[in-house]
């Protein structure tokens, strides 16, 4: 599958058990085994009611990310607001612009649920990746997962 463009990929929502399952597996290569993330951090309670997308090179899913609605809005923010996250693609299958099609996915989800904008936490190393997207740090670097992040966020 190496070389695949985004133009060749289908960004997909999930609708069943084994494509969550698929976006799981995802998640556990680049996260757990790649990142060294604690399989404890990187499962929560919010897979089961937000809504993810794949990423999909033919019968194989090289992608996925996940949107959450956040309880309250980010301070000095109105209205509701969603929480990108879990944002991976397989590394055979980067910088072909999946990731950027997969962010614009759950934004698409985003605006359909009438949000008014989102917030996510980036890794420092994607920061530049989501600045291209239009969002704005937010706050401090703070540590998640031992690994330095930037709060991020985006109003529609």
């Amino acid at each position: 599958m190496s070389g695949d463009t985004a133009a060749n990929v289908v960004i997909k929502p999930v609708e069943n058990e084994g494509e969550l399952f698929q976006a799981l597996a995802i998640r556990e290569i680049v996260f757990i085994e790649e990142q060294s993330v604690p399989e404890s951090l990187e499962r929560d309670a919010e897979d089961a009611q937000a809504f993810h997308v794949l990423a999909m090179a033919g019968k194989h899913a090289i992608g996925t990310g996940r949107l959450v609605s956040l309880p309250q809005p980010p301070a000095g923010e109105q209205g509701a607001w969603g929480r990108v996250g879990r944002m991976a693609v397989l590394q055979s299958n980067r910088k072909g612009g999946t990731g950027s099609r997969l962010l614009q996915a759950l934004e698409a989800e985003a605006r359909r649920r009438n949000l008014a904008g989102i917030l996510l936490h980036a890794q420092l190393s994607a920061m530049e990746f989501y600045k291209r997207h239009g969002y704005e740090p937010y706050g401090a670097v703070f540590e998640e997962a031992g690994m330095p992040h930037l709060e991020m966020k985006k109003r529609f």
